[in-house]
């Protein structure tokens, strides 16, 4: 029998999923030392106990088939493995794996069928194999209908990736927006998309900054709308200048060639996670016991 203490002792010993170690003491008939081979042997402990590092570098990338598309990013903890052909074949089998399966976020994708298992049992396996941390940090859905078009880009060997749907069938133009996207970073599509908490905290900080340079209260609201104006049109796609042809706004180049921007996506390895610096230093005077 398979008691919650031997469970424990297991978990205890080599760090592995509460599961993992019912599995191999299953597997072992409850012998604990032997139940430590078979997860080593899975590459179970292995994975684990890269658990806490930080997976910073990786691959973004996007995948379409007919009106569905998926655009993912996929970490490891350097550079250099992240340029193995090994683990791009594993960026590109996750990627397969989610978008026939249907799976519209992370949570969903990870338990989604694989090859062997699921995604999650496949991005373990990689851990294990490649001997880094590999996560599966974001991943997002797309579809469009028969009479929309997907763009897609990809910038600097999958560190930004931009998936778009465009009304209408001009693949150029979806590629162009995409293009744009990836090198300005728009926050919102258009000024309908704007957040209005985020908007009233730019009007309130830009009142200040206003009133504080000693400006007549009089025409404050005149010179933070000023402001205002100059923010959305920084920070909304449609309303940016065109990368291609700054004489044009992007709203204004994608309506003159009969399109229009429904959605978009774009993704950037590593942003918003912080990167740990480690100081040698004082590694090493903790390893001296100091």
């Amino acid at each position: 029998m398979i008691t919650a203490a031997l469970v424990k002792e297991l978990r205890d010993k080599t760090g592995a999923g509460m599961m993992d170690c019912k599995k191999a003491l299953v597997e072992t008939n409850g012998n604990v030392e032997e139940a430590i081979t078979w997860l080593r042997e899975k590459g179970i402990m292995k994975a684990q106990k890269k658990a806490d590092r930080i997976a910073a570098e990786g691959l973004c990338s996007g995948i379409i088939s007919g009106n569905k598309a998926v655009i993912y990013e996929v970490n490891s903890e350097t550079d250099f493995v992240a340029r193995n052909e090994k683990f791009q074949d594993i960026v590109q089998e996750i990627g397969e794996a989610i978008l026939a399966s249907g799976a519209k976020n992370t949570e969903e994708a990870l338990n989604a069928p694989a090859k062997a298992g699921t995604i999650n049992d496949l991005i373990v396996n990689a851990t294990a194999t490649i001997g880094e941390k590999i996560t599966l940090r974001r991943v997002s859905l797309l579809e469009k209908t028969d009479s929309q078009v997907f763009g897609h880009y990809s910038h600097g060997g999958g560190r930004i990736v931009v998936l778009a749907v465009l009304e209408g069938d001009n693949a150029e133009v979806a590629k162009d927006v995409c293009m744009h996207v990836a090198a300005m970073n728009p926050k919102y599509l258009d000024r309908d998309s704007v957040d209005q908490d985020y908007l009233e905290q730019e009007k309130e900080i830009l009142t200040q900054e206003t009133l504080n340079e000693g400006k007549p209260a009089k025409i404050v609201d005149r010179i933070v709308s000023g402001k205002l104006e100059k923010l959305l049109k920084n920070i909304c796609l449609v309303d940016q200048e065109f990368v291609k042809n700054p004489d044009l706004t992007v709203g204004k180049y994608v309506e003159s060639n009969n399109s229009k921007i429904i959605n978009y996506i774009r993704l950037e390895v590593g942003e918003g996670i912080e990167k740990r610096v480690d100081n040698f230093a004082a590694e090493v005077m903790a390893a001296a016991g100091n």
